[in-house]
């Protein structure tokens, strides 16, 4: 089974000189996949614009509204932490509809990627932490809709807890939500998931990763999931400037395998988004993004 990933890096974000957002790993990315030939270019998408209605599955008009137009006050869009632009509004539908139809595709065949999203910082109402839409949320209650789901569960790896995520499924138990991340990190306030592990700072690969193949059986035993969302963030990496981790790459490589053939085992489909990674040698963060490709293409075989 070859992968299918779905990536829009054409819709690149124009960013003051010094800012902390990684805008050039998404390109990157792509070329590395292509050249390391993870994946075959046919099969690598250029996502469509999402629709409205997806968007409203989660999101309040006015939310969405204000993101299109750009009439968000400036208070809330410091809050997202990246400048309005029509580049920026065209990204934010693009990156979601992603994760649609990657989430779509996996359903069907067992696994695809999108070399973007895990947007979890954002709520119904509101952005924030580099997050417009939650590309997740809406991807799954879109699937719930058509009844292609009944369950889902979120495998949250970002080291940053999925706060927005949580809120909008608080109280929802077709999906189980797992977060594993900096217990001081942002956000400063989190949002109970159904299972939280939080880390000290400074926690390396074998702490991780004991704690990781400890919880991943009783989540998924608990999930009772048709799908499984993957949020694999490279921000745990020692070299990440926001992470505070001290995981390596043959670290997050496992914790990637992990995860992979815990869905392999239980014949659960998987979809798998980058979420962050914010390394203070871009190369760095994008390696360990590749790895996660790498992992995924290796699902089927």
């Amino acid at each position: 089974m070859s992968l299918h990933c779905w990536s829009s890096t054409r819709y690149a974000i124009t960013l003051p000189e010094g800012h902390r957002f990684p805008m050039s790993k998404y390109s990157l990315l792509r070329e590395g996949a292509l050249s390391q030939r993870l994946v075959a270019p046919e099969r690598l998408h250029e996502p469509s614009r999402v629709a409205h209605a997806d968007l409203h599955r989660v999101h309040t008009t006015d939310y969405v509204d204000g993101v299109e137009h750009g009439t968000l006050d400036p208070a809330h869009q410091r809050r997202i932490g990246l400048p309005w632009s029509e580049p920026f509004v065209e990204r934010a539908f693009r990156v979601v509809q992603g994760t649609i139809e990657a989430s779509d595709h996996a359903v069907t065949h067992g696994i695809a990627m999108n070399f973007a999203g895990g947007t979890h910082h954002a709520f119904p109402d509101r952005g924030e932490g580099f997050c417009v839409f939650n590309d997740v949320a809406i991807a799954i209650r879109r699937l719930q809709s058509q009844q292609r789901i009944r369950r889902a569960c979120i495998i949250d790896l970002d080291v940053h807890q999925g706060n927005g995520t949580n809120a909008v499924f608080a109280g929802d138990d077709s999906v189980y939500t797992f977060n594993m991340h900096g217990a001081k990190n942002f956000p400063f306030h989190k949002v109970a998931s159904s299972r939280d592990e939080e880390l000290d700072d400074g926690t390396g690969d074998d702490e991780y990763l004991t704690r990781l193949e400890s919880a991943l059986p009783e989540v998924v035993r608990a999930a009772r999931a048709d799908l499984v969302v993957y949020l694999a963030g490279a921000d745990p990496h020692e070299g990440d400037r926001l992470g505070r981790l001290k995981l390596t790459f043959d670290g997050l490589a496992r914790r990637d395998e992990l995860v992979l053939r815990t869905c392999r085992e239980t014949g659960t489909p998987v979809c798998v988004t980058i979420a962050g990674g914010y390394g203070r040698d871009i190369t760095d963060t994008v390696r360990v993004h590749l790895q996660t490709v790498a992992a995924a293409a290796r699902f089927g075989e």
